[in-house]
């Protein structure tokens, strides 16, 4: 199938998206450290008794505004995630009937979503539910009515991040750590004489109400409460709509194994790519029997759809993007790798493991040879082990 541009253009495009959602977040996060910084700045004037029993209040407001935050943030979330599976399957599902012949194109099956899908994903943790429930599709047959395709709030309870915590959980972790490294952090200032100014740059760095800048450029000028919540919150964000979007792309192609049986998976082109995506990329899986993006936190992997060659004859013209500009469609992650300078080899690899990747790229090809360096759980080889393997890189 020549997979169309729009569909590696869409997997750029929901990165930009999750930037503007975690925007959001983040900056209501900084808002509420800034202001518990500022009360803090307003404390140095007041005698012991009193400045202790301030800090206090100023540490309980603060848990409070956290515990807050962290409920908004998982509503907004999934309201967020919601209107993206809506938008994303009937997406998918245009661009599958584009695909085919204009005499089949009404033959392409659409998805139901339930109105709880998104908040099943960010809010029910698989681990505590104890009444097993038939999908819609096994009871829609063992009572012989017509199969539906949907995604239920039971199949989005099924969807966790890739460390098996859901987003409410996550979010209230951040919180909740937060709250303690704050206490801390003002305490250890207090003890060793810092004065408030050097606590507050310590905590917030240079941020101040209503800074509109760039995420990366918030993180950069944030301090110990900002900068490493900031990029949590980029990748629980960031990860969950990967989640969100690629579920609603698969229900839709298995809706329609008629037309198509087989997906690809599809890797960024460019030295951020991580190894288990990079061996996976252009790997075809049958629906339901292959690995699925995220693969980790902030995978910007998809995939795309293989309509059946006796509908549509595979093209040859067809490209998809990379770090250098558009590719060959089918070309895959260890062959756009082998293409490049031994430079952007190392910044990928690891400079080490550059002349093992080459020598099984001749002997394996450069597809299989990614995949030989790591395997399909996601675990890496180490050094010693593709010596003991392969012996010396010149042999």
């Amino acid at each position: 199938m020549a997979t169309p541009a729009v569909l590696y253009r869409n997997a750029i495009d929901l990165n930009r998206y999750s930037n503007s959602v975690a925007r959001r977040l983040i900056n209501a996060y900084n808002d509420i450290i800034i202001d518990a910084v500022n009360q803090l700045r307003t404390t140095d004037e007041l005698a012991a008794p009193v400045k202790a029993a301030r800090l206090r209040a100023i540490l309980a407001q603060l848990k409070a505004s956290l515990g807050t935050w962290a409920g908004d943030s998982t509503e907004l979330t999934a309201l967020e995630l919601q209107g993206l599976v809506q938008l994303q399957s009937e997406f998918v599902t245009d661009q599958l009937a584009r695909a085919l012949p204009a005499g089949m194109r009404n033959a392409v099956r659409t998805v139901e979503i339930s109105p709880q899908f998104a908040e099943s994903v960010v809010t029910t943790d698989p681990t505590q539910i104890n009444v097993v429930t038939l999908s819609d599709d096994l009871v829609a047959a063992v009572q012989g009515a017509p199969q539906t395709f949907s995604l239920t709030a039971a199949k989005g309870a099924t969807i966790t991040l890739p460390n098996g915590q859901v987003v409410e959980k996550a979010f209230r972790g951040i919180a909740e750590s937060q709250a303690e490294r704050f206490s801390q952090v003002v305490r250890n200032g207090l003890l060793t004489g810092e004065t408030t100014p050097q606590i507050a740059r310590r905590l917030i760095g240079t941020l101040q109400f209503g800074d509109d800048r760039t995420v990366k450029q918030v993180m950069a000028a944030g301090g110990e409460l900002t900068t490493i919540p900031a990029n949590q919150v980029m990748a629980l964000v960031r990860t969950s709509i990967n989640q969100v979007a690629n579920s609603a792309s698969q229900q839709v192609y298995e809706a329609n194994q008629d037309i198509t049986k087989k997906y690809r998976y599809v890797a960024t082109l460019d030295i951020r790519t991580s190894a288990i995506c990079a061996a996976l990329d252009g790997r075809e899986f049958e629906y339901g029997k292959g690995p699925m993006p995220p693969q980790h936190f902030n995978c910007r992997s998809t995939t795309v759809p293989i309509i059946d060659p006796d509908i549509l004859p595979p093209s040859t013209t067809a490209t998809r993007a990379s770090q250098d500009g558009q590719v060959p469609v089918n070309m895959s992650y260890g062959e756009w790798l082998a293409k490049q300078p031994k430079s952007v080899q190392a910044e990928a690899l690891g400079a080490s493991k550059v002349p093992y990747f080459n020598k099984l790229a001749e002997k394996y090809g450069p597809k299989n040879a990614v995949a030989k360096l790591v395997r399909d759980d996601g675990s890496e080889l180490t050094l010693e082990q593709l010596r003991q393997r392969y012996g010396a890189p010149q042999s």
